[in-house]
Parts: C-alpha cells; sequence; structure tokens
C-alpha cells in the first residue's frame, strides 16, 4: 500500500501502534506502489513519469524485448508473462499494489486483469485502456459487478478530441480544456509583426481590454521563460496563455494572425483513429480519408456518409495532386507507421497544404520534425498520459495535461480545507509559497461536482450553476473548493506542488 516517507511507527503494545508524522503534511512523501501492464508506447510513457516521483513502478509484458529496453533507462522492475495471469500479477506484487493500469494491445486482457486485481487482491484503482466501441458504448461492463473497472481510457477518443481542437484553432500549437470546458490553455507561435511582438507583457491588458487573460509560459528555442510583467515577446516564441474558453480567439488574434477557418480536411488513414476523426467531422467539413488497404476502404465507405474515401497511398504525389491537396486547409497524417506520416505530411506541405499534423509516436522523430516543414507533430502517448496521471496525482486532481510532449504540465486541482488545514485556502495568489517554475493561471468558483454524469447532463448543471472564471492576479484570493488551475514548467516541480495543495493532518 502507499508509503509515508519521515514518518516513523512505534509499537505502544502488542495491539497498538503510534505513527509520528510531521506537523506539517506538505513534508510527507508518499510513495505508491504502481503496477503497468503492458509495455507498449502508452505503458512506457506512464512509467517513465512516474518512475522519477520516487513511486515503486513494476512493468509487466509479455516482450522481454521491450521489457528490456526500459530497465536499461529506468529503475523500475519488470515481469516477463501475460497481464491476465494470476500468478504474474503475484510476481508483480499486485496483493498490496496501489494502482493497477492495464494498458495493452488488447481490450480483454485489460478487462481481465483489473477483474483480477479486483478479485484476487483488492486494489484500490484498476485503470483499464479500452479501445473498442463496443465496450465503450456498454459502460455497465466496467462495474464493480462486472469487470470492476475504475476507470476506462480511450486512447484513440482523446487523440480524436485533440486534433478536433486543432482543427478549430488552426492558429494553435495546442489546444487544452480544464474546468469542464469553461477554461482553455492555448499555445500560439508569435509571429513578426504581431501587435504584442516587441512588447512587454504588462501591454497586454490594453490591447484586449474587455478581456481578462494572463500568459501562463514562453518558450523560446527550447527554453522556458517564467513570464513576469516586464517580460517582452519575441517572434516565434510559443506562448501559452490561459483564458475563459469563449474568449480564446480574441486574445489569438493579439498573438498571431488569424487563419481562415477551416473547411477542408485529409486524413491519411484509416484505422481507428483516422475512422473517428472521419466520423467526427463529415457533417461540418469536406472530409477526403486516404487508405492503402482495399477492404478497410470498404469498411469505411460502409461507415461514413459525406467524407470522400480514396483507395491508394498518401505518400503518392500524384494521388495527392489529383484529389486537389493544395486547396487542403489541414492535412491529417495518422497513419500507425511515423516514417510515412513523416513523409506524407512534407509532401502535402511542400505541394501546398495550407496546415499539416502528423502523429508520431517516436518522440526524437517529433522533437526533429516539428521544426522542419510539419506544423504539428502529436506524440500519441504524451496526449493520453494526461488523463492516466490525473488518477496518480496526490490531493485531488481533476485533470492533468502533458505539455510540450511531457516537457511541462498543466493541472486541474480542486482545494479542500480552510485557512487554519490548507497552505492556500484565505490566501492571496501573490503569497502561495511555489516552487520556482510553478504558476497560479486561472480559478474557477462554484463548479459543482459532475463526476460519473453524462455529457448531456454535466452540460445541464453547468448551465445552472452558472461558474465563475477568474483569471488569476497577485490579488487573487483563493476559496475553498476552488479550481486552481497551475502550469509547472518543470515536471520535477509536480509533487512540492502536490503537496502544497493537500491539507493537514487535522483536517484528514
Amino acid at each position: 500500500m502507499a508509503r509515508l516517507g519521515a514518518c516513523a511507527c512505534v509499537e505502544v503494545s502488542a495491539s497498538t501502534y503510534l505513527w509520528i508524522v510531521p506537523h506539517d503534511i506538505t513534508e510527507w512523501i508518499i510513495q505508491l506502489k504502481i503496477i503497468i501492464l503492458g509495455a507498449g508506447q502508452v505503458g512506457s510513457s506512464v512509467a517513465e513519469s512516474l518512475v522519477s516521483e520516487a513511486n515503486d513502478i513494476t512493468v509487466v509484458d509479455i516482450a522481454a524485448d521491450r521489457l528490456s529496453l526500459l530497465q536499461d533507462r529506468l529503475d523500475l522492475r519488470t515481469i516477463i508473462g501475460s497481464a491476465s495471469h494470476p500468478s504474474v500479477l503475484v510476481n508483480a506484487g499486485a496483493e498490496d499494489a496501489d494502482l493497477v493500469f492495464a494498458v495493452t494491445a488488447s481490450d480483454e486482457t485489460n478487462l481481465v486483469a483489473c477483474k483480477l486485481a479486483a478479485t484476487l487482491f483488492n486494489t484500490p484503482t484498476k485503470i483499464a485502456r479500452i479501445r473498442s466501441t463496443e465496450y465503450l458504448t456498454h459502460l455497465e461492463i466496467f462495474s464493480s459487478e462486472n469487470f470492476c473497472v475504475d476507470f476506462a481510457i480511450c486512447p484513440e477518443q482523446i487523440l480524436t478530441e485533440y486534433v478536433e481542437n486543432l482543427i478549430e484553432f488552426p492558429e494553435a500549437l495546442q489546444v487544452l480544456n480544464f474546468a469542464s470546458g469553461k477554461v482553455s490553455l492555448v499555445a500560439v507561435r508569435a509571429f513578426y509583426g504581431g501587435p504584442l511582438v516587441g512588447q512587454q507583457l504588462q501591454e497586454l491588458r490594453k490591447h484586449v481590454p474587455n478581456v481578462d487573460t494572463r500568459v501562463a509560459a514562453i518558450f523560446r528555442k527550447n527554453r522556458s521563460i517564467i513570464p513576469e510583467g516586464d517580460t517582452i515577446i519575441e517572434a516565434e516564441d510559443e506562448v501559452f496563455f490561459i483564458a475563459a474558453s469563449e474568449d480564446i480567439r480574441v486574445v489569438m488574434r493579439e498573438l498571431r494572425s488569424m487563419d481562415k477557418p477551416v473547411k477542408r480536411v485529409m486524413i491519411a488513414g484509416g484505422g481507428k483513429i483516422g475512422k473517428r476523426l472521419a466520423e467526427t467531422l463529415e457533417r461540418d467539413y469536406q472530409v477526403r480519408i486516404i487508405e492503402h488497404d482495399y477492404r478497410v476502404c470498404e469498411r469505411l465507405a460502409a461507415k461514413l456518409h459525406h467524407a470522400l474515401v480514396l483507395h491508394g497511398d498518401a505518400t503518392d504525389e500524384t494521388l495527392l495532386e489529383n484529389e486537389n491537396i493544395a486547396e487542403m486547409d489541414m492535412f491529417c497524417a495518422l497513419t500507425n507507421d511515423d516514417e510515412n506520416n513523416i513523409m506524407s505530411s512534407l509532401l502535402a506541405k511542400r505541394m501546398g497544404a495550407h496546415k499539416v499534423v502528423a502523429l508520431i509516436n517516436r518522440s526524437a522523430y517529433a522533437d526533429l520534425v516539428q521544426s522542419g516543414g510539419i506544423d504539428i507533430a502529436i506524440s500519441p502517448a504524451q496526449v493520453t498520459i494526461g488523463s492516466l496521471l490525473a488518477y496518480v496525482r496526490q490531493g485531488d486532481v481533476v485533470a492533468v495535461h502533458s505539455l510540450r510532449r511531457g516537457a511541462a504540465e498543466a493541472l486541474e486541482l480542486v482545494v479542500h480545507g480552510d485557512a487554519k488545514s490548507s497552505n492556500v485556502v484565505g490566501r492571496k495568489v501573490e503569497d502561495v509559497v511555489l516552487p520556482k517554475g510553478a504558476t497560479i493561471a486561472a480559478i474557477v468558483r462554484g463548479l459543482p461536482v459532475s463526476k460519473g454524469m453524462s455529457g448531456e447532463m454535466e452540460q445541464e448543471v453547468l448551465s445552472a450553476a452558472n461558474p465563475q472564471v477568474i483569471i488569476a492576479h497577485h490579488d487573487t484570493v483563493i476559496e475553498p473548493e476552488d479550481h486552481v488551475i497551475l502550469f509547472v514548467i518543470n515536471r520535477k516541480m509536480i509533487r512540492e506542488v502536490e503537496k502544497l495543495f493537500q491539507v493537514n493532518v487535522g483536517f484528514l
């Protein structure tokens, strides 16, 4: 189970133990025992993110070579075997594990593993990666009476929504939503001649006097800059700003030229992600989808009602020319092959596509290509990992988003306690002692608890509650049950931020 650092346990009698703990809970170090089932892209990324945070990590996979690669670069245990075998789970330490991530490539294996973890080992938290809509449309499957899945994560759906946001805001490098969609954190690249380029951040309010916003971070030539009032924005800076979602476009106009709305989208790859995206977009956009497998094309044609399905290779210059690639507002390379995605995106860009987005699994590739002709390189694992990390973070963490392919994080935490039991409640933002590189960017007040609700019901509850979006300034006071959105430039500071927002022992 979870371990507490800086604590001592003294035996008073045969049946009584006295725990000696620090007076301040922020001195606690909570080590979680976590089992990750599956050493693929998602499992490896989760392991890499958590192993540096003093957690006890064990990774299980049937492929010895994958585990060997992980163990060579990370301090963790590995077990070779099937994630759905009880004996393998025992060897992995399931008897006293705090959390199981079942993220193998098989939905069925993940479901069985969660069931075993609950039935045999009473594991507190079970998270399953589920890809098939056959399961996702029947949520009762995940209940405690069935497969005992506490949280089901669908990477393909998360990626589809991520790309949708980029299509809605074609000027953005990244668009992330918080507080049930009330707040957005957007990354844009400042352009030469932009109204704010060459000016101090404190001038932002003069340019958008009717909108409250805040620059949460700036990255210049891959180096992070903590924004201050006298910080000057330079051309090509990657600027992360936060505002109420309804005000995002107004702020973006001040940082870069606005692209024309996207109307025509070409998708390379008719797999799970490409198919989902085409289904989502086809009613509102002119969609063309290219797939090299003829049988997959037939299935796509039967499923899609408005999109045009093309049989061919997305790296075929003649095909792209015949399909008017130069008229495409957005080209999305979403196949399972990194090299294919890179080549088709570069070709599409050279032939006139306005903006190109490529799905790239290897982080080394993604870093290389984003500045070399491909507008946005998406790391599937980094996009997905935020949804998984929310269940590992200490305190009441509602959402976690990985930024700049894992270099930074944005968190949404709910504040509990009062001025006596909390280090933040009743304090002004300027009085909260944050670690260097952490910034309180926004607060949402009056947001109702919507966990477990359907999307439609959640929107009804939100409309009735009318929560207040407050962009954080130095004199903003934090109140109990506020949703606080933080930007953390250095992921090594995450634990300090989490401990700061936890309540002390008396409140517990």
